[in-house]
């Protein structure tokens, strides 16, 4: 009975969802640096400001897409599983940011600071981080 009652335990429930979502997030990060041409922290190190924007937001958005399915779901895994599937249309959101610019390559206006093209990206994913995040049910 104790066991039982420490497991449903709200702020134990919190320190679950924030711990597997941290964990999802640094992996969706390392998703990011594989999909990126550019080496996201190596950049922000520099001072590479629209790396930094464009990093800023797919943490918010990997964030943002997260607390809806913290909301819309009672299992972890089930959390989990729409969290996953909302930061996977977040990469093909930021993949089709690249194929409708054809007159220029994203990461590479990235990875030279353009941070006109830096803040886009950032409002992409979380513009559309609402959008997957309302559209999980």
């Amino acid at each position: 009975m104790l066991l039982s009652s420490f497991w449903s335990n709200p702020l134990v429930d919190s320190a679950g969802y924030f711990s597997v979502v941290v964990l999802c997030l640094i992996v969706s990060m390392v998703l990011f640096e594989i999909v990126t041409k550019y080496k996201n922290w190596e950049e922000i190190k520099k001072g590479n400001v629209a790396v930094a924007m464009a990093t800023g937001g797919k943490i918010f958005g990997v964030c943002n897409i997260f607390r809806y399915s913290i909301e819309q779901h009672n299992s972890l895994f089930e959390m989990i599983g729409w969290g996953l599937f909302g930061f996977i249309l977040l990469i093909l959101a930021y993949w089709l940011f690249e194929f409708l610019t054809p007159s220029f390559h994203v990461d590479k206006e990235i990875e030279e600071d353009n941070r006109s093209v830096g803040f886009i990206s950032l409002i992409i994913s979380v513009g559309l981080s609402f959008v997957i995040g309302a559209s999980i049910s």
